[in-house]
């Protein structure tokens, strides 16, 4: 399940993410872009419906409040919960580091007193699987604040520090999005 998992995601989601990112950096682009639609806000998070080739896709998405580390330069980093109902899972839970991750390294998140061990590939990292994806989502419904660490390919270790505040809401407005999308199809 893991490595086919891992090459789901592969194929799908980081087309997603990597046009997400070109848009978040600008504004013209955002203009331009049909196929992306930012759907609602809370607070520090952003919903988005996709509309990929089975169904629509939607991610709610959060950059760090707080980025810790000793490096000169990194990219855009951000949290993300996506949901496409026709290929991929309910919600999947990933990280785009802004760096590339040490090959092979793991990844910490932690929520309130509960710690997960995500897998890495390239700029991004991911939940094992879908009882790992859920037990992440149902503590950012229920926390304050999300901690992840994170080794970049020369050896930096990063922290970043995300807000929950808005969390529960944009899950919902995210499911909404793609159910609603969904139905007029």
């Amino acid at each position: 399940m893991f490595f086919l998992r891992g090459s789901v995601l592969r194929k799908i989601f980081l087309p997603i993410m990597c046009a997400f990112l070109a848009i978040a950096t600008s504004v013209p682009a955002f203009a331009s872009t049909d196929s992306l639609t930012l759907t609602a806000h809370y607070q520090g998070w952003k919903v988005y419906r996709y509309h990929a080739k089975n169904g629509p896709v939607c991610f709610m998405s959060a950059p760090p409040q707080k980025e810790q580390g000793h490096y000169t330069s990194r990219g855009q980093v951000f949290f993300f919960v996506t949901h496409w109902p026709h290929g991929g899972g309910d919600h999947v839970v990933s990280v785009s580091a802004g760096y590339t991750y040490q090959k092979d390294s793991r990844v910490s998140l932690k929520v309130k007193d509960k710690t997960f061990t995500l897998f890495t590939q390239g700029a991004m990292a991911w939940t094992q699987d879908e009882t790992e994806d859920d037990a992440v989502v149902k503590e950012i419904k229920s926390g304050e604040t999300m901690i992840i660490k994170g080794t970049s390919s020369r050896g930096t270790r990063t922290t970043d520090t995300y807000s929950l505040k808005g969390s529960t809401d944009a899950y919902r407005a995210m499911m909404r999005a793609c159910s609603e999308e969904h139905g007029k199809k």
